[in-house]
């Protein structure tokens, strides 16, 4: 009769497999959507900036005319080079938003994977629980196995 309690394993291991690849599964959704604010949060962090920067050009401009200056020489070379390194920094900031929406993405693709893995375990250790029912049954039947 042990047959019966080896059918039931293997249909739990199913259980298991499919639960665990479905956790793995929402894992992965839950690393794509991190990704996608990441995004989302690159595109606020990037209008942000170029608020600040206008506003640092105008105090710029203001500084020079203060000045008695003209927007010539220095003071045309000090605003050119504030917007260099205002295109430089935004370059950063998505460089480092496009590297961590990568690094989601992967951890997504390694969810599935790991799920995937799981419910392969799972499926085996079903077709072990199967096969040692088959065996109990082919045994009280008088086979030897």
């Amino acid at each position: 009769m042990s047959f019966v309690f080896d059918i039931a394993a293997g249909q739990q291991a199913n259980a298991a497999g499919k639960y665990n690849q479905a956790i793995q599964n929402r894992n992965a959704q839950v690393a794509e959507q991190e990704s996608k604010r990441l995004a989302e949060q690159n595109e606020f962090d990037i209008a942000r900036f170029d608020q600040q920067f206008l506003q640092l050009q105008g105090s710029t401009k203001t500084a020079i005319y203060k000045s008695g200056a003209t927007l010539e020489g220095s003071g045309l070379r000090i605003l050119r080079y504030n917007a260099e390194q205002a295109e430089i920094e935004k370059d950063i900031l998505t460089y480092n938003s496009k590297v961590a929406q990568s690094q989601k993405i992967e951890e997504a693709n390694f969810a599935r994977m790991r799920g995937q893995v799981a419910r392969n375990e799972a499926k085996i250790a079903e077709y072990g629980y199967y096969a040692k029912a088959g065996t109990s049954l082919l045994r009280m039947g008088g086979y030897t196995v």
